[in-house]
């Protein structure tokens, strides 16, 4: 298990909990805040990453890593932390990580490089008050947060995989509301929106002061958005459980590439 906002979050500590009832569980996650993280590694050879061990109630294993998500996760498929293993869940994010919020989440970026190594992989979050800013959600909005819920949803997830695992390594990105479970009305299969919840929808440069041609980004949110309920977005917004079977990068082969070829084949390139 790992997640994008750190070892010390109530989500992630919740749900290793709840996995350890029936699972073999190791808990390897940053230090700290990652949110946003995507799937990067970082800058391997200036973090000089550390690995410390943690206490975490009712998981045998836990480590804290100095470094986002999907290092934890590479280095889990490296042996740092023991042998083998058939699956990578990361969450809970506070934040439903629907429409383009998914590109840079760090909770499904874990996901992402679980596959890369062929490992499947689960990212489980969770709407917030508020809708929640790309993917991410604010403190303040965290005060009445559902956790339990989350919990069972991810567990259910967990349990269908370990009954009947696929043949091919998957990502399984995961959204639920922030409802008690007796409110839950349902879950989708969903399309991945164009949008999240709420989005950014305006930045601009303000000056700071004594920095010269220095500036801090101020930004906006947008309202909180409709959208269609076979959607990721428009699911969870509605009250259901948004399951999302995230495809592979691929090339695409209706793509026209005249223009790109003509330009390539009048580079001086080696004839071999």
């Amino acid at each position: 298990m790992t997640n994008d906002d750190g070892v010390d979050s109530v989500g992630l500590r919740r749900l290793a909990e709840r996995l350890s009832d029936d699972h073999d569980v190791v808990v390897a996650a940053p230090d700290r805040e990652y949110s946003g993280a995507g799937a990067a590694i970082g800058t391997i050879h200036l973090i000089e990453p550390e690995v410390h061990r943690v206490e975490l109630p009712g998981v045998t294993e836990a480590w804290s890593v100095t470094g986002p998500p999907a290092l934890c996760v590479l280095f889990a498929r490296l042996g740092v932390f023991g042998g083998a293993f058939d699956l990578v869940v990361s969450g809970i994010n506070p934040g439903a990580n629907s429409g383009r919020a998914i590109y840079h989440s760090g909770t499904v970026g874990a996901a992402l490089t679980a596959r890369g190594g062929r490992v499947s992989g689960i990212a489980i979050s969770q709407a917030v008050q508020g809708f929640g800013v790309e993917g991410q959600g604010w403190d303040e909005m965290l005060a009445d947060q559902r956790w339990d819920t989350a919990c069972e949803v991810a567990a259910a997830v967990v349990d269908a995989f370990a009954a009947a695992p696929p043949d091919e390594s998957v990502v399984i990105n995961v959204n639920v509301p922030n409802l008690p479970l007796a409110e839950i009305k349902g879950w989708r299969r969903a399309e991945v929106a164009t949008l999240p919840p709420r989005a950014l929808a305006h930045a601009h440069l303000d000056p700071k002061l004594g920095h010269q041609d220095t500036f801090h980004v101020r930004m906006s949110w947008g309202d909180p958005l409709e959208l269609p309920e076979h959607t990721d977005t428009g699911a969870v917004e509605r009250g259901y459980v948004a399951v999302t079977f995230l495809s592979r990068l691929a090339d695409d082969p209706t793509a026209e590439l005249t223009a790109l070829a003509d330009h390539l084949a009048g580079l001086p390139l080696h004839p071999g």
